[in-house]
């Protein structure tokens, strides 16, 4: 099972995924997590990943957050 929890604070926009699976997901590990912490760093955002032995696996993306001009 996963969850997924989004939220603003301030300027930024938060993004967490949650799984209960076996844990274990490194950013050198060829899973993608590195393509996905290199695209947040290219838009001024943050990437965490947690993910001991064992599980839980929690990713948080953090982004800049940017009001859309009226047309």
């Amino acid at each position: 099972m996963a969850s997924v929890d989004v939220w603003r604070r301030d300027d930024r926009l938060l993004i967490q995924v949650q799984d209960d699976g076996r844990g274990g997901a490194r950013l050198d590990g060829g899973t993608g997590m590195s393509g996905l912490s290199e695209r947040l760093d290219a838009v001024d955002g943050l990437f965490v990943l947690e993910s001991p032995a064992g599980g839980p696996t929690v990713v948080t993306a953090e982004l800049p957050w940017r009001r859309r001009g009226k047309s």
